[in-house]
């Protein structure tokens, strides 16, 4: 129920931001949305690397923490006015992060959600490279990039995160 709770707040913040990135929301009003998610993902992390402390909490809790990040640093960006390149820097190394991660996940599926989970990776990598490519290289691609992070939180977040959480999967 929980990994439903968090995906359906990772669909909406997602979702958001790229509507923001598209111009639908102001810089300062997307600010919000990503401080309730990061501090959603906090807690994950929280619970998962302190209270349970299994090698696989943990490890589940450090991945958690890299979306947690990213969202402070979107708000942080978005309240300071700054211009996103560290941002940027650090989308490349979570989006190189997410390469084992995936290959992980996709050899050890064992059923139709691991293998759903492990696109999810591959999904939200090429979403954080993209960011890298936006914010660091100054890459023209605000408009790809919206679009990508709109459907990434549909499709990865919101709509999966929905089923969760109503059992429908």
């Amino acid at each position: 129920m929980l990994t439903g709770f968090v995906l359906f707040y990772v669909g909406a913040v997602l979702s958001l931001n790229g509507l923001w990135l598209m111009g639908k929301i102001e810089d300062r009003e997307i600010v919000v949305i990503n401080i309730v998610v990061a501090a959603l993902a906090l807690g994950v992390v929280v619970h998962d690397g302190f209270f349970i402390g299994t090698a696989e909490s943990i490890r589940n809790a450090a991945l958690t923490l890299l979306f947690a990040t990213t969202y402070l640093w979107v708000a942080y960006n978005r309240f300071s006015g700054v211009d996103g390149r560290g941002l940027g820097w650090f989308s490349l190394f979570v989006s190189i992060t997410t390469v084992p991660v995936f290959l992980r996940a996709f050899i050890e599926a064992g059923s139709a959600t691991d293998l759903w989970l492990a696109a999810n990776w591959l999904a939200w990598g090429v979403l954080w490279f993209l960011y890298f490519l936006l914010l660091a290289l100054r890459l023209p691609i605000q408009r790809q990039t919206a679009w990508v992070t709109l459907l990434t939180g549909i499709f990865t977040g919101w709509f999966p995160g929905f089923l969760l959480l109503d059992a429908l999967i």
